[in-house]
């Protein structure tokens, strides 16, 4: 990678990172990053509202091939004294997407000085976190005839700067589950003369160990309870009201939709013994995200020509990530770059992105655009 082209995406970096932006609400780090664009290189933008990407183009005979990078931040406090620290209070970039952004930046500059034989898109995408952004990006891939799409994660615990691959799933299919349940109140000395959820959500909570056995599953499968609320502060009055918030996720969608119909079939009949009025909402869902052989094997041989350090991983990660979205309608894949083994995680107060990684990431999709 060029060393020009290097200084400007880490100084792309450190911007994005001064100006976080929650999913959905990325109205700056968008228009920073198209002017960017525009400032650096002739490559065509298409400004789809909330996402956009931009186009090199080699000739209408040619592949269309994708790279996908995310660019939304956390609701989390930055706390670290580093001199691109958060100006925003309470938002950060703690899952290194403006590191991914400054990746896909920096190689749309090396394509678009040095040239391909492929049709390359550049595809920034907002609103990984919550799940929204792919759902909402993927008639790009119809629309644009996309052949093939890849991107990358960044992430510790792995062994710095190596890339890390694996074919077929590579991270788990989730969803966010909430079930509302209504009874009728009654007063706390009498509370045979209304009706309480409280027993029917514990029926729920007690039956969640045996829905998510081994025993019954091919693949991992984990249903956590994130929060349980029920009735108010008010010691003169028995609940009538409350939810049960969890998070499933599983190895397998199929085993994941299995999981969601027995916690509703189970709600619905304790809704129906206890005479309660339930209902059911999801957020944050996420599809797995299942890598293409082919696609995985372009990595591997990328890593061999250029002595990129290459790891198998031996299962999938357990986090979600939407890119699976992508991979229903193209052939692909997602890899992972490590930040290092003893480098604090995602989604931790001490992370920050290694500016490091950047060059790794880009030379990575050069070789790629080139197979």
């Amino acid at each position: 990678m060029e060393s020009k082209n290097l200084e400007l995406a880490i100084q792309l970096r450190h911007e994005l990172h001064q100006h976080p932006e929650l999913s959905n609400y990325e109205k700056w780090t968008k228009q920073y990053l198209i002017t960017f664009l525009k400032n650096h290189t002739k490559l065509e933008v298409v400004d789809k509202g909330k996402w956009f990407y931009a186009i090199y183009r080699a000739g209408e005979d040619k592949q269309n091939i994708a790279f996908r990078a995310d660019f939304d931040a956390l609701p989390m406090a930055e706390v670290i004294n580093i001199p691109h620290a958060s100006q925003f209070p309470g938002v950060s970039h703690k899952c290194g997407h403006d590191g991914h952004s400054a990746s896909l930046a920096g190689f749309a500059l090396e394509i678009d000085q040095k040239g391909a034989d492929k049709n390359i898109f550049f595809l920034f995408q907002h609103a990984e976190e919550t799940g929204d952004g792919a759902i909402q990006c993927a008639t790009f891939i119809k629309e644009n005839n996309i052949n093939e799409i890849f991107a990358y994660h960044n992430l510790s615990g792995m062994a710095f700067n190596t890339v890390n691959v694996i074919d077929g799933t590579a991270q788990c299919a989730s969803k966010g589950m909430t079930i509302h349940m209504e009874g009728s109140p009654a007063h706390a000395s009498q509370p045979e003369n209304g009706v309480n959820p409280s027993f029917a959500i514990a029926k729920i909570i007690e039956a969640i160990p045996g829905f998510v056995s081994p025993e019954e599953n091919e693949g991992i499968i984990l249903c956590t309870v994130i929060q349980v609320n029920i009735g108010e502060r008010a010691f003169g009055m028995s609940a009538s009201k409350g939810e049960l918030l969890l998070t499933i996720r599983a190895l397998y969608e199929e085993e994941l939709n299995r999981l969601q119909k027995n916690l509703e079939d189970l709600a619905i009949a304790q809704a129906e013994k206890f005479g309660i009025k339930v209902s059911f909402s999801y957020n944050d869902e996420f599809p797995e995200t299942v890598n293409h052989k082919e696609s995985s094997d372009k990595i591997r041989r990328v890593c061999d020509a250029k002595g990129l350090q290459l790891v198998e991983l031996s299962e999938a990660f357990r986090p979600s990530e939407d890119f699976g979205h992508y991979l229903k309608l193209t052939k692909g894949a997602m890899c992972y770059i490590g930040n290092g083994e003893d480098y604090p995680h995602v989604h931790t107060h001490q992370y920050d992105f290694r500016d490091d990684i950047i060059e790794t990431a880009v030379e990575l999709f050069k070789g790629l655009a080139k197979l």
